[in-house]
């Protein structure tokens, strides 16, 4: 790869996002006209975390604007395993839902993998029950992690083909570095994992043309990590306190450092984050065709 002379260009994960949303939005109107079918999402929400209520109602608001139908079951933080269970049990049963969400983290009383396990696979929008991630793995149809889905979509909309491109994953989280994995390999690029176990993990991003940084930790890779001209993406959503004690939103990647030797990178926020919202919406349309036995309008 080519050093490049300028700064890496900024991928504005926000315009793609508000981009298909916008597309998303027409697609839904015309399988209300020609189906009567409104998609329906029930968003669960335990406890009372800031973050978490934030983005549940960001999640609403743009699920409305895109003609989706938003369903929120709010339960408090001393709520039971077996209470939300049964609450989602009763959405799995809803023929008029279309699509699951149960926002995580939660509460520590909760096991998350059990209630991750009770979701209908078919409604599973955020694409984490067992069924949908090893779909994934075999390369056959499913509804995709979120997050992942809008990492490939950047990286497809910025290169074009990936066939043949060496990308490394920087984590192996099964939210975001597995699943990115599989989606990499599935447009047949060459990927690697590195992990907390990565020997010389500085080495392994110098080799790659991609990178997809998701290991939970403020600004890990640094500028001198990334090979000239590689494309970034950046997952990490972190909050760090700056010497002036104010807090900031920060990303795993080094921004400031790797923007002077990448081709491309997601800025934090603005990259990853919107893109998400985008794919949890679009899966929720895809479930309610699929449920309906309708061909995907793409």
């Amino acid at each position: 790869m080519a050093v490049s002379a300028r700064r890496a260009t900024v991928i504005d994960g926000k315009a793609v996002a508000a981009e298909r949303r916008a597309d998303l939005a027409k697609r839904v109107a015309a399988l209300k006209a020609d189906h009567g079918l409104t998609p329906t999402l029930a968003v669960f929400l335990v406890g009372d975390d800031p973050a978490s209520a934030i983005y549940v109602r960001n999640k609403g608001a743009a699920a409305a604007a895109a003609g989706i139908r938003v369903i929120d079951v709010k339960l408090p933080a001393t709520a039971s395993e077996a209470d939300l269970l049964a609450r989602v049990g009763v959405m799995n049963g809803d023929p008029a839902v279309n699509g699951i969400l149960v926002q995580l983290p939660l509460p520590k009383t909760i096991a998350a993998d059990a209630v991750i396990d009770a979701l209908d696979p078919a409604k599973d929008v955020d694409g984490l029950h067992p069924e949908n991630i090893g779909r994934l793995a075999a390369g056959r149809d499913g509804l995709v992690p979120c997050t992942p889905r809008g990492c490939l979509i950047l990286l497809e909309r910025t290169l074009g083909t990936l066939d043949g491109r060496r990308a490394l994953v920087v984590g192996r989280s099964n939210l975001v570095g597995r699943p990115a994995a599989q989606l990499l390999l599935r447009a047949n690029c060459t990927v690697t994992i590195a992990h907390s176990r990565t020997r010389d993990l500085a080495a392994e991003c110098r080799r790659a043309e991609i990178v997809v940084a998701a290991i939970g930790r403020s600004e890990f890779v640094r500028g001198d990590w990334v090979a000239p001209g590689a494309t970034v993406i950046d997952v990490g959503i972190n909050r760090v306190t700056g010497s002036d004690g104010k807090d900031r939103i920060v990303g795993d990647v080094a921004f400031a450092e790797v923007v002077e030797v990448a081709g491309a990178i997601t800025p934090v926020p603005g990259g990853v984050g919107p893109m998400t919202i985008a794919c949890l919406l679009e899966n929720t349309y895809e479930a309610a065709c699929r449920q309906r036995g309708l061909e995907l309008d793409q």
